[in-house]
């Protein structure tokens, strides 16, 4: 069971400003991406304080948080700005 090659694989995040996550790709591509839209939906909710924002790190091949939450790394693509 391998990673599948047309999936994107999140290597860095760091946590910006007003919710928002800095993150990098495998595929050398980097974006912003704007969290504050979710913050508000289940497990999403308990990364609305900023303490809790901040423990964002990459978990396997995207983006999870001490909570619990985790996303999706297609998500995490397709919702980001590339720079």
């Amino acid at each position: 069971m391998g990673v599948n090659p047309s999936c994107p694989v999140v290597v860095s995040v760091s946590n910006e400003e007003d919710h928002t996550l800095s993150v990098a790709f495998e595929s050398g591509e980097k974006g912003l991406l704007d969290m504050k839209p979710y913050l508000d939906f289940g497990i999403f909710r308990k990364i609305r304080d900023p303490k809790a924002f901040e423990t964002v790190h990459v978990s396997f091949d995207t983006i999870a948080w001490e909570s619990g939450a985790d996303l999706d790394p297609e998500f995490v693509y397709e919702k980001c700005r590339i720079k």
